[in-house]
């Protein structure tokens, strides 16, 4: 895990911003005189904007920081107003779990926001927090986000010198077909059946199990996603327990340490957060084990709870993933496929015009959407892709379209390389090499979209042109890839990118 490709360097750097994000928001607290509640307070806030805010431009960034006290504070104010009154306390919950998933239809800024406005209602049954405590909370809140963002957009703005590419857009539909409505409905469903269970469980850590439902539905966009995803955390949870045994319960909160294991876990959780979700459940886990060391209820029944909650929780998610609105793993995984396609065949007919001389033709940001749409193909495979799948036939296709998409990339990135030297030149033979990936890419993934044409070039070249000799390898081998993905996804009996 440690050891995954991480080009850039990019999340080594995000991590250790974290962990200087973090650290003194939790500690602006306890300088400003505050209690241990509100310095956890801080520190989960902090957490929270440096890992959910994620807008592809650092003022949208800045904007969406901005604007999340303004979706957490009212939340955090009526959680501790009902802290006692269970029934509307709960009624409450559920509506701000479905509020907060509907607003992921607005993109990243209403994903964070819905995950900030969750997370202040599940933060002030961590903290068991009462009207009392709420301007302390306040406080310790808008500090840390004050502190954080110095960091992020003053000390250490990493965007700001290599900006990430635009998220792809969600896939899109209307009304109950699209899958950030239906996923509302059923995160809903699966919190409502946590909270109940969980309650029967526990009165008094019931919360776990709502927080763990609403987590498993969080970036996934079908029914396979969100059960890989719910083992995977039941898993991390599991190895943290066992960890957080013999690491945080015989700290009995001690303040240095638990504050560097802490620090570490945080590092932990932004590491791993990509390349694998149970390694970050399991420094999650570690982390809560230790704050609850910090506010004096640490036990090693605690932590039994906490697994037994998670399994609650994990229960309620399958349940409602399978019987409410259920989005098939086979419809997200063929959308994705297609917009995977249709950037492919974008990023090589800008490339084209490129070679052929046209200045103003710019493959590069394709080639990055493309890099993203296959992170969004290989999570929608997942399910299919786990050695436990039972479906073996589906799972050897699976693989085949993963090796052939991987290499489309490779090919249309290093196409994207070539076209922007500037020594690169026309080739007849490119135009013929590109109507022929053209016309492949048109069988997998029809669209009504006319083809770009390659243009004309603005001077004559050398037939062995260096740069177009590597443009017309990269095609070829774009052309094998795209013959290789013929056969798994129009060969078998429910073809992925049949038309509806």
């Amino acid at each position: 895990m440690f050891v995954a490709p991480d080009p850039g360097r990019v999340r080594l750097r995000t991590s250790a911003r974290a962990v200087l994000g973090v650290a003194p928001a939790a500690a602006a607290a306890g300088l400003a005189g505050q209690s241990v509640v509100a310095a956890i307070a801080g520190g989960l806030a902090a957490l929270l904007a440096l890992f959910t805010v994620t807008d592809a431009t650092v003022r949208g960034q800045a904007v969406t920081t901005a604007l999340l006290p303004v979706a957490g504070f009212p939340v955090l104010a009526v959680a501790a107003a009902l802290h006692d009154h269970t029934l509307i306390r709960d009624t409450a919950f559920l509506a701000v779990v479905w509020a907060g998933v509907y607003a992921r239809r607005w993109g990243p800024r209403g994903h964070a926001l819905g995950i900030f406005a969750f997370m202040t209602f599940f933060m002030t049954q961590f903290l068991h927090a009462v009207p009392a405590q709420l301007p302390e909370l306040y406080l310790a809140v808008a500090l840390a986000l004050v502190v954080s963002s110095v960091v992020r957009f003053g000390l250490w703005c990493i965007e700001r010198g290599s900006p990430p590419p635009a998220a792809p857009a969600p896939l899109t539909a209307r009304g109950m077909d699209r899958p950030t409505t239906r996923q509302a409905f059923q995160c809903t469903v699966a919190c409502a059946l946590a909270l109940g269970f969980g309650q029967l469980v526990s009165d008094e850590r019931w919360y776990w199990a709502v927080g763990t439902a609403w987590w498993i539905f969080v970036n996934t966009a079908s029914r396979g996603e969100t059960m890989v995803r719910g083992f995977r955390r039941v898993v991390g949870t599991l190895a943290g327990i066992a960890v957080g045994m013999v690491a945080a319960v015989p700290l009995h909160g001690a303040a240095v340490p638990t504050a560097v294991l802490v620090a570490v876990c945080v590092f932990g959780i932004f590491y791993t957060a990509a390349p694998s979700y149970s390694w970050m459940m399991f420094f999650v886990t570690v982390m809560a084990s230790l704050l609850y060391g910090l506010l004096g209820v640490l036990h090693p029944g605690l932590l039994a709870l906490r697994l037994e909650q998670t399994l609650v929780g994990a229960f309620g998610a399958a349940v409602a993933i399978a019987v409410v609105l259920p989005i098939t793993t086979h419809a997200a995984t063929d959308a994705w496929i297609r917009r995977a396609l249709v950037s492919v065949r974008h990023c090589t007919a800008e490339s084209a015009r490129r070679l052929s001389g046209d200045v103003s033709a710019d493959p590069g940001p394709h080639a990055a959407e493309l890099e993203l749409l296959l992170g969004k193909v290989r999570i929608s495979l997942a399910p299919l892709l786990h050695p436990l799948s039972p479906l073996r036939e589906r799972r050897e296709r699976a693989r085949r379209v993963m090796v052939h998409l991987d290499d489309c990339v490779l090919q249309a990135r290093g196409l994207a390389a070539v076209a922007a030297d500037p020594d690169a030149s026309h080739d007849a033979r490119l135009t013929a090499a590109c109507q022929r990936v053209e016309a492949a890419l048109h069988t997998l993934a029809p669209t009504g979209e006319s083809p770009v044409a390659a243009g004309t070039p603005a001077m004559a070249a050398p037939r062995h042109h260096p740069g177009a000799e590597r443009a017309l390898a990269h095609l070829h081998d774009l052309e094998k890839a795209l013959a290789g993905l013929t056969a798994p996804l129009l060969g078998s009996p429910r073809p992925p990118l049949a038309e509806a």
